[in-house]
């Protein structure tokens, strides 16, 4: 596994998916500062990434996993990565919105869930966990079992490791923030004096920027 993260963490950094900027944070849209920024939806631009991820999501899902009837992606960032899945195990795929459309249907969840179905839900990236467990929330109310949940990367805050611990859901990513800063520091990417400010960060980044 540990080689998986490193590999996928030198194709994230290659193609700016990922970008760290400790002397210039970046501000995320919740009003944190932030030495990182992580869009995966790069990604899909980059053919041997993207199916790289793909096949790593699907071979993770068939390992973990049995009698896995539908796949969900979260949407907006892992509706596509997890169509994607879901074609390569041909299995049945519906997406999660953040909240229900407000016109037509009103839908919360776009597709076909029969109730006992298990699922797997596929997202790209965790941050605190809230919107990635509202969309487990959502699979639930509906009757179905989640039997975990398989994403691209997460910046491994304790907040989201107690969040998917109290709702009892079993989370595997490929690429984590402590492999990014690993590989970034072999490549030159950022330099040693770097790292203590992004390990500072992660500790407590919703207070960072105060310091």
């Amino acid at each position: 596994m540990k080689a998986l993260e490193q590999i996928l963490a030198k194709k994230l950094l290659k193609i700016k998916a990922i970008k760290l900027q400790p002397a210039n944070p970046f501000t995320w849209a919740s009003g944190w500062k932030s030495p990182i920024y992580c869009d995966n939806r790069k990604t899909l631009s980059y053919p041997d990434v993207r199916n790289f991820i793909k096949l790593e999501l699907a071979r993770t899902i068939i390992e973990k996993y049995e009698d896995v009837g539908a796949i969900a992606g979260v949407a907006t960032g892992a509706i596509a990565q997890g169509a994607m899945v879901a074609a390569e195990l041909n299995l049945p795929f519906v997406y999660v919105r953040a909240t229900p459309k407000d016109h037509g249907l009103e839908n919360l969840i776009e597709g076909d869930l029969k109730p006992g179905t298990k699922v797997v839900v596929v997202e790209d990236l965790i941050s605190t966990g809230g919107s990635s467990l509202k969309a487990v929330e959502a699979i639930r109310n509906v009757g179905c079992h989640v039997s975990g949940m398989v994403a691209i990367f997460t910046y491994g805050f304790p907040i989201a490791t107690e969040k998917f611990k109290d709702a009892k859901v079993e989370l595997t990513t490929l690429c984590n923030y402590d492999t990014v800063l690993d590989e970034a520091l072999k490549t030159d990417y950022i330099e040693e004096s770097d790292i203590k400010t992004l390990q500072e960060w992660r500790k407590n980044p919703a207070n960072w920027s105060e310091k």
